[in-house]
């Protein structure tokens, strides 16, 4: 094996990180290399591929297009694009109306009115009330076992009054109910016959669904214009950015590591956009394994992770450090919250009185996707936390079975991101005690009564500061008793061929572009 500077020449698949202090060193297989320079030489005499479609390339398929049951990054963002919903979010994640517009008739009485335009399913049936209702009724029934539910079951009833109008009842009071309504709206006559959305939808969404012929492409096709839009899975990055540049992909958005983003920036016919994100990417824990349980343990995980090195390092400045799920400019984040500081000393101290260190170390297992910058990561963590007495087991799988098995409850330590939060709802959903899997997102089974008293009384906040100040301070009981280690938020990196025009990156990740986008011919392969 060769041992390469981290740089540009250093991305190849399957690459670790073999230590990681002032520099980081990655261990290349020879043959990865030449099948790198390979490609690049047949990229000299390459030209595009004539197409109509717009294609976008992804690290991993979306695990189901059934809005009541997606959670994963991919799904959400590509169902957006399926389904319509009540309600949207302007920019300072504001409720606004998507297809229909509301008022409060009192403080657990909410009217809603569906708005004429955007009114079809791809099938040509209306949208009709009844279609809400039957969608929403659906995800409240425990028999299905949503993992939507959590949040919604504050709705203790709706009502189709008539076509165009729904009246919603609450349980209790929630001045963020509104924003809850998020969830894409599926025909009531085919929930009833169960019909297969996961892998045939029907939505109202700008676009209508074509094929999904396997896990590698997915075809969708704008209700405006027609435009074909394509999805192609291609798990690694390294030939993701071939077929880019070869003119078989036309953009690439995320799940590029830093070294790869950089240079195709360098490219010609090629444009790389950044913007500052807030996916929050986080370390988590089973609580149910007794030596995880123990603060001590978790807290000396916490003061172990040199976050800045690996930042301005490994990331290469493509992220900050967090502190909390909520990024501090939102009006519900705490600005105020002291992160842990690398103290490795602290951290072997704390080890110390529970019997573990540098001799004797305590071994955990972690999972991961096995995307190459995941497992780089988790190699730098690795060695970092050895340092201090814990021994990292890695086991990485394919995303599919990553995530499979971290909804189960199959992991003693895991990393992954929140993605598009736009409502402290969120809290309740991952960290409440009573939304373990299938109920919620609660994997790690924290259970902490302060947190959830802290849930429940800013809910039932009869104002947004109040309720600001109550999250504010549920963030900072979750920092003290850490159900996750905050690690940092990634940028949002886009890497587009300069054939396409109009598509905007989106603060959130998603692939609202594809809609605006147009694509021209490649002239000469260029």
């Amino acid at each position: 094996m060769r041992l390469l500077e981290y740089g540009v020449r250093a991305r190849i698949h399957n690459t670790c990180a073999l230590a990681y202090h002032a520099r980081v060193a990655i261990s290349v297989k020879s043959s990865a290399l030449v099948l790198l320079l390979l490609g690049t030489v047949l990229l000299c005499a390459c030209r595009d591929t004539p197409s109509a479609a717009l294609r976008i390339g992804l690290q991993s398929a979306p695990l189901t297009l059934d809005p009541r049951y997606a959670t994963d990054a991919v799904a959400t963002r590509i169902n957006r694009l399926l389904y319509r919903r009540l309600v949207e979010f302007n920019a300072r994640a504001e409720p606004i109306p998507g297809i229909a517009h509301w008022r409060q008739r009192d403080p657990r009485h909410y009217v809603f009115r569906l708005d004429q335009d955007g009114r079809r399913f791809s099938d040509g049936t209306p949208l009709l009330a009844s279609d809400v209702k039957a969608t929403y009724d659906y995800l409240l029934d425990p028999v299905n076992a949503s993992p939507l539910r959590s949040t919604l079951a504050i709705i203790d009833r709706i009502v189709a009054t008539n076509p165009d109008r729904l009246d919603i009842y609450l349980k209790r009071d929630d001045i963020l109910f509104p924003g809850y309504l998020v969830i894409g709206i599926l025909p009531a006559r085919l929930i009833a016959t169960h019909h297969d959305f996961a892998h045939a939808p029907i939505g109202s969404g700008p676009c209508r669904f074509v094929a999904w012929p396997s896990d590698d492409r997915l075809r969708l096709q704008r209700r405006s214009d027609g435009v074909t839009i394509e999805f192609l899975r291609v798990a690694d990055p390294t030939v993701r950015v071939l077929k880019l540049l070869r003119g078989e992909i036309d953009l690439l958005q995320n799940d590029l590591p830093p070294e790869l983003s950089r240079y195709l920036a360098q490219r010609p016919g090629i444009t790389v956009q950044h913007r500052r994100g807030s996916a929050f990417s986080y370390l988590g824990f089973n609580l149910q394994y007794p030596v995880l349980a123990q603060p001590a343990v978790r807290t000396a995980i916490a003061l172990g992770i040199n976050r800045e090195l690996i930042v301005r390092r490994l990331l290469q400045g493509e992220a900050h450090t967090a502190n909390a799920l909520l990024p501090p400019e939102h009006w519900a984040g705490n600005p105020q919250l002291r992160a842990y500081p690398y103290d490795p000393i602290r951290a072997r101290a704390l080890l110390a009185t529970l019997g573990y260190g540098p001799q004797h170390p305590l071994t955990l297992d972690y999972s991961l996707s096995n995307d190459p910058l995941r497992l780089r990561l988790a190699t730098v963590l690795q060695s970092q936390l050895a340092a201090i007495g814990v021994a990292l087991h890695l086991k990485s799988y394919d995303w599919g079975t990553f995530y499979g098995d971290i909804k189960a409850g199959r992991f003693q330590l895991y990393s992954l991101s929140w993605v598009g939060i736009k409502t402290p709802d969120v809290f309740r959903y991952a960290f409440f005690s009573r939304s373990t899997p299938p109920a919620g997102a609660n994997r790690g089974h924290y259970n902490d009564p302060r947190a959830d008293q802290l849930i429940e009384q800013a809910e039932a906040a009869p104002d947004l500061r109040t309720q600001a100040t109550r999250y504010q301070a549920l963030q900072a009981r979750l920092l003290e008793t850490l159900p996750a280690v905050p690690l940092w938020y990634e940028d949002q990196v886009l890497a587009v061929r300069n054939t396409v025009r109009g598509y905007t990156l989106d603060g959130d990740g998603d692939y609202d572009g594809v809609l605006t986008a147009v694509k021209q011919r490649a002239v000469n392969g260029r």
